[in-house]
């Protein structure tokens, strides 16, 4: 079984945490043909997932274009509803979770964003991030209405309702076919593509460690940091195939327990404004930005020195994905 590896890149704004609708600058894009080197060495195809403020940006979406235009990565759609016209909330940080959002505001943002994408670069994307994934139904029936196939917004084990969010902690983990009303039931010939954020286990049996840690967070137990102390132990490591969120090392040893539970992708995540320090809290210097670096090459050099092929998400996504889809656990 061929195993496919996707990079997907929140490509988005310096302003980290500032709900502005106007005025950010998106200087960190410069930097992307920094990864964007380490990505060509290995073969690998990131997936540039690109919001309003990046889109509007003539350097930015200059930059983009040179490696687009040379078949080194895919382009894709990423909406900060804060920043995305029209705008018609009034307070923006009530507007920072898209899926909270009224329907026809969650469409009409949506529309907008995607029109300026298919302006900036000349093509229609077809695939989707929500801003702080902040997926639901409204967001799920916008994206299919216009023509998107795949979506990767999904965090499973994660619960985002403290943030306004949605909770993704019993979602499922490999890619699946789904209803827009449902955004987390897996569906035969379902007109949406899942292929959600890789997260999971350092120890085994996986499943075992899922349902340890499902208890554990939903019961009066996550109060005395129970989990905070199983992961200081070594005993139950929930981890996140990113370099803002993991070691390299940690990363490889995610990678191979997927694989030893059958996995059929990896989904590597993080954020373009990662790349230029001072600009994302996981990322605050330039030594930080080596070791973020090189935690990225040491995921892709695992990879590439294994069978997996690095694709764009919507392409790989339908040729790798949809035609050995098995129900998610």
């Amino acid at each position: 079984m061929t195993i496919a590896v996707f990079i997907t890149v929140d490509t988005e704004e310096d302003n980290w945490g500032d709900y502005r609708k106007r005025g950010q600058r998106a200087e960190n894009i410069r930097q992307i043909p920094l990864v964007q080197e380490l990505f060509d060495r290995y073969g690998a195809i990131p997936t540039y997932l690109v919001n309003q403020a990046v889109a509007e940006d003539q350097g930015a979406v200059k930059i983009l274009k040179n490696i687009l235009n040379k078949g080194r990565c895919e382009i894709g759609a990423h909406c900060h509803p804060w920043n995305t016209p029209p705008f018609s909330e009034g307070n923006p940080d009530v507007c920072s979770m898209l899926s909270a959002l009224k329907p026809e505001t969650v469409k009409a943002k949506i529309e907008s964003l995607h029109n300026s994408i298919s302006t900036a670069f000349g093509f229609s994307p077809k695939c989707f991030r929500a801003g702080r994934w902040a997926f639901g139904p409204h967001v799920a029936r916008a994206i299919l209405d216009l023509g998107y196939e795949v979506d990767t917004s999904v965090t499973p084990f994660i619960d985002w309702v403290s943030d306004g969010g949605p909770d993704f902690s019993t979602a499922p983990t490999d890619a699946y076919a789904f209803d827009p009303e449902n955004v987390m039931a897996p569906k035969d010939k379902g007109p949406l593509l899942e292929v959600p954020a890789t997260i999971g286990f350092l120890q085994r049996p996986f499943h075992l460690c899922a349902s340890v840690h499902k208890r554990i967070a939903g019961s009066f137990l996550s109060r005395f940091h129970i989990l905070g102390a199983l992961d200081k132990a070594r005993l139950l490591n929930l981890r996140w195939l990113s370099p803002e969120m993991s070691s390299g090392q940690e990363m490889v040893r995610l990678c191979k327990t997927l694989i030893h539970r059958g996995c059929n992708f990896l989904n590597l995540t993080f954020h373009s404004t990662s790349l230029l320090p001072g600009k994302s809290p996981f990322v605050t210097s330039e030594a930080e930005l080596r070791s973020f670096l090189d935690d990225i090459e040491t995921f892709l050099a695992f990879t590439s020195s294994h069978e997996m092929r690095f694709s764009g998400l919507s392409e790989g996504a339908e040729t790798l994905l949809r035609p050995q889809l098995r129900m998610p656990c």
